[in-house]
């Protein structure tokens, strides 16, 4: 597997926005010389639970201060903008960053943010779907048109145009969705996919759907979880602290349960929460660095993915803190799948579904 980051840039106490984006820099920095492969922010808007309203601006600036992530927003929702804004500002940012861009695109799931754009959640599928199709017109095609139901564009060019001929495009699926498999593969994207299920419940799409496979063998399947490399067992329940607040407020906005005020997301326990226990063995990968590797491969084999996007900053995590676990991430776990491939190693998948979001 590729190893990358990714964040959000979260603040469960108040913090000055500089301290928040001067931390995403310094994580930027440093995993652009230990090896890591991509680095993608996410897109939230209007709450503590993310700083990253503006990813692509962001990256804009950590394109200049790095030299080999890979970089990208994970994911945009397309709801949110139009697609040919989306377009320039991804083409911008590859020019910027000498062809380093890769395009994760959703729909997002927060109504908070939604009404606050005067759009209502859930509604506007049809539209979003087309607009996937403006974009990647856009941005694959030098001179392009579109007449559909939901746009019209007239003959048109990207300015400026993208140095990649295709930038690599990631759409979000739900595995157990048939028709967003099918349309990921239609559109040579590669899949986001298995961050909220259990990790003893992952699909491995090209197993489930088997005449899907051949198309699937040319895309990437991508994942993240929340990662915590301890040096002690009293790190490790620290870390696995400040994960709750991450899956409390995930959890919140997702469904609606209970009132943002004021941008600020409750932090009160949910009922029914999962122990320390569940949540270690089966949402999380915290740990020693053996557990780390372990949790790893559970997740690689029920996936069947080839790229991990590591959330190394979550909750009220201290940034010394969390610098410190990428470090010992890059030396004491990522060698060990240097050696898997190295050794062509194969690990056997396997694979549910569910809706936790720990």
């Amino acid at each position: 597997m590729q190893f990358g980051l990714f964040m959000t840039l979260p603040a469960p106490e108040p913090a000055p926005a500089a301290e928040l984006y001067q931390r995403a820099i310094a994580m930027a920095e440093a995993a652009d010389m230990l090896g890591f492969s991509h680095l993608w922010l996410a897109e939230h808007h209007f709450t503590n639970y993310s700083h990253s309203s503006r990813p692509l601006m962001l990256l804009s600036h950590i394109a200049a201060r790095t030299r080999h992530l890979r970089l990208g927003p994970a994911i945009v929702p397309v709801p949110l903008h139009h697609p040919l804004v989306i377009a320039e500002e991804l083409a911008t940012l590859d020019v910027l960053s000498g062809g380093r861009v890769e395009a994760g695109l959703g729909s997002g799931y927060q109504s908070y943010q939604y009404e606050r754009f005067q759009l209502v959640k859930g509604t506007t599928s049809a539209r979003d779907d087309e607009a996937i199709d403006v974009l990647l017109k856009a941005l694959r095609e030098p001179l392009f048109s579109h007449h559909g139901e939901h746009f019209s564009v007239p003959r048109t060019g990207l300015v400026p145009q993208p140095l990649q001929r295709a930038i690599p495009l990631w759409l979000v699926v739900n595995s157990s969705r048939r028709a967003s498999v099918e349309q990921a593969v239609k559109r040579r994207a590669n899949l986001f996919t298995g961050v909220l299920e259990p990790i003893s419940k992952l699909t491995d799409v090209r197993r489930h759907y088997p005449d899907l496979a051949g198309a699937l063998a040319s895309v990437r399947i991508g994942t993240q979880r929340p990662v915590f490399v301890a040096q002690n067992e009293a790190q490790a329940r620290e870390a696995v602290e400040h994960a709750r607040w991450n899956g409390r407020a995930t959890l919140r906005l997702r469904h609606d349960m209970g009132e943002v005020i004021d941008g600020i997301v409750p932090a009160a326990p949910l009922p029914d929460e999962p122990s320390d226990a569940v949540l270690r063995s089966d949402f999380l990968v915290i740990g020693t660095a053996d557990e780390c590797i372990h949790q790893l491969r559970r997740i690689q084999q029920g996936l069947g993915c080839d790229y991990f996007s590591a959330s190394f900053w979550f909750g009220s995590m201290p940034h010394d803190m969390a610098m410190e676990s990428m470090h010992r991430f890059a030396r004491d776990v990522m060698p060990a799948f240097a050696r898997d491939r190295d050794s062509g190693e194969e690990k056997a998948p396997h694979a549910r579904e569910s809706t936790l979001a720990w």
